[in-house]
């Protein structure tokens, strides 16, 4: 099961991660993220997708540990702590997408935030 879980986080993740890249290359898709303020994002918020690029990457690391997919984060234990702290981390996303300025944000950004973050905190309970 646990490995299910890991690689459907991997592929939303995944799915995220090229939306960040569109933005990045200046795609018009800037309703969809960072507030919805911008149809194409401005560098300073370019800035912020290729650090969310570099997250999932981390995330996703985290979810194919805690699978056994992948070696363990340094140590047992610190996997089991990033589960909590992703899942803690989703469950904020949820939240800020849900009060977005940005209503085609909130609508698909939500509740991709929200399948994550049970994913995750099923990764982490079990």
């Amino acid at each position: 099961m646990n490995q299910l879980l890991a690689i459907l986080a991997c592929a939303v993740l995944a799915g995220l991660t090229i939306f960040q890249a569109a933005l990045i290359a200046g795609a018009p898709l800037g309703k969809l993220a960072w507030g919805g303020q911008h149809r194409v994002l401005p560098a300073k918020l370019r800035t912020g997708s290729a650090i969310s690029i570099a997250i999932y990457a981390l995330f996703a690391y985290a979810a194919l540990a805690k699978a056994s997919l992948v070696p363990p984060m340094i140590n047992g234990p610190l996997t089991a702590i990033a589960m909590w702290v992703i899942t803690a981390y989703l469950l904020l996303g949820v939240v800020m997408n849900g009060i977005s300025p940005s209503k085609p944000e909130r609508l698909i950004m939500t509740p991709t935030t929200l399948a994550l973050a049970v994913i995750y905190l099923v990764l982490a309970i079990r």
